[in-house]
C-alpha cells in the first residue's frame, strides 16, 4: 500500500515554471480568455470543445461548480512573458480514493499551441500530480479525429489505452469516439527525463 498523501486533489495551488504559470481558475481573467478565444477563433473548431467568447462567463461557471463538487481542479494557463492568460486547462474526473485523474478541458490561444508554455504546462500538472498528489495514473483524453492533440499526447510518452466508441456528443451534435491515454506512476521518471529534454533541447 502507498501512503495517503495528505493533500486533496482539489485544494487550490499555483504552479509555476519559466514561461509558464497555473493559477486557479477564476472570473478576474474573463476578457483575457475571450481575447485568447479569439486568437484563431478556436470556438468555431468543431472538434475542440472551447467555449463560444459570449459563454466564457458560465464555462467559468461550470469548471468551479465542479471544483465545488470535488471531481476538479481548474486552472487559468498564464504566459510568463506578458503575465496574459491564454487558455484554460483542469485535472478532472478526480479519483480521490485510488487517486487517478485526467488532465483535460484544455485550450490555448493559437498563439502559444505547439510552443514549450504547452510542453511545460504539460509538465507542471504531471509532476504535481505524481509527485505531491500520489497520482497512480494520469490520463489524457482527445476527440479520435483531433490528430494535433493526439500527436501532442503521444510527444508526452503517453500510451493509449483504447478508443471509447460513440463516447460524448460534441457541441455541433456528432457523436465523438474519445483516445484515451495514460501515464502511470512507475513511467514518470522516463517521461520527467524526457520532457526536460524537450523543454531544453535548441528548438
Amino acid at each position: 500500500m502507498g501512503k495517503i498523501s495528505m493533500k486533496k486533489i482539489t485544494d487550490w495551488v499555483t504552479l509555476a515554471g519559466n514561461s509558464v504559470t497555473l493559477i486557479p481558475l477564476s472570473h478576474d481573467r474573463h476578457d483575457e480568455f475571450v481575447r485568447a478565444i479569439e486568437d484563431g477563433q478556436l470556438h468555431q473548431l468543431w472538434y475542440a470543445n472551447v467555449p463560444d467568447p459570449a459563454n466564457v462567463h458560465a464555462e467559468i461557471e461550470r469548471r468551479l461548480t465542479l471544483h465545488a463538487k470535488g471531481s476538479m481542479l481548474p486552472f487559468a494557463v498564464i504566459n510568463n512573458a506578458t503575465g496574459i492568460a491564454v487558455g484554460m486547462t483542469s485535472y478532472m474526473n478526480i479519483d480521490a480514493n485510488t487517486p487517478r485523474l485526467e488532465v483535460g478541458s484544455t485550450w490555448y490561444a493559437r498563439s502559444v499551441q505547439r510552443t514549450a508554455l504547452n510542453t511545460e504546462a504539460k509538465f507542471l500538472l504531471l509532476q504535481y500530480a505524481f509527485e505531491e498528489l500520489e497520482c497512480v495514473a494520469v490520463e489524457l483524453c482527445t476527440h479520435f479525429l483531433n490528430h494535433p492533440s493526439r500527436k501532442a499526447i503521444e510527444r508526452l510518452g503517453a500510451k493509449l489505452d483504447g478508443i471509447l466508441r460513440q463516447h460524448l456528443r460534441a457541441k455541433d451534435g456528432s457523436i465523438r469516439d474519445t483516445c484515451v491515454y495514460s501515464i502511470l506512476l512507475n513511467e514518470w521518471p522516463a517521461i520527467k527525463n524526457h520532457l526536460i529534454w524537450l523543454m531544453t533541447k535548441p528548438r
